[in-house]
């Protein structure tokens, strides 16, 4: 089966590519295919994000497992893309390079037949161009004084840095 996807740079102009790939590649491969589609050289960090319907973000698929055996995580040359995306499940989140923050939204478009004589991966069309840099983001966290009533109050004011190691209990 061939996949048609399309993925959408999150920027405020329209910067997206159709891409068809073979349903049984790994997601390496498919991050390949995507940095190449946008004009990335492919040495950075990436991962994916499996995503709901409202694009919230699920489970990480990434590039290289760096967590030293502690909370291993999936990586993307042991996942095969039809084992992440079906009918019922079409979105992906793509990140790539940790450092600026690319942030794709990869969806399944269509579901179809292999073309004999069509080489795949195949970029199908191509709307704008990659910024020189990625948007900035705006990370919001929960607003702690929702817990500690008080900003001044989130912190033990009866912590002493200078003996450290007699208030704290070591395991």
């Amino acid at each position: 089966m061939v996949y048609k996807f399309r993925v959408v740079l999150d920027v405020l102009d329209d910067v997206f590519r159709d891409i068809e790939v073979l349903d049984n590649i790994n997601l390496e491969d498919f991050h390949n295919t995507i940095c190449q589609a946008f004009g990335f050289d492919g040495v950075e960090m990436a991962a994916f994000y499996l995503s709901d319907e409202d694009w919230n973000q699920g489970e990480e698929i990434v590039l290289f497992d760096m967590t030293e055996g502690y909370e291993s995580k999936r990586v993307m040359n042991e996942t095969y893309l039809e084992d992440v995306v079906s009918e019922k499940n079409t979105k992906l989140i793509y990140v790539y390079d940790f450092l600026s923050m690319w942030t794709f939204y990869v969806e399944l478009a269509d579901i179809t037949e292999v073309e004999d004589g069509k080489s795949y991966p195949n970029l199908l069309y191509a709307q704008g161009q990659l910024p020189d840099s990625p948007p900035d983001k705006q990370f919001e966290a929960e607003n702690l004084e929702d817990d500690y009533g008080d900003e001044d109050d989130m912190f033990d004011d009866d912590f002493d840095l200078d003996n450290f190691d007699d208030n704290y209990q070591w395991n």
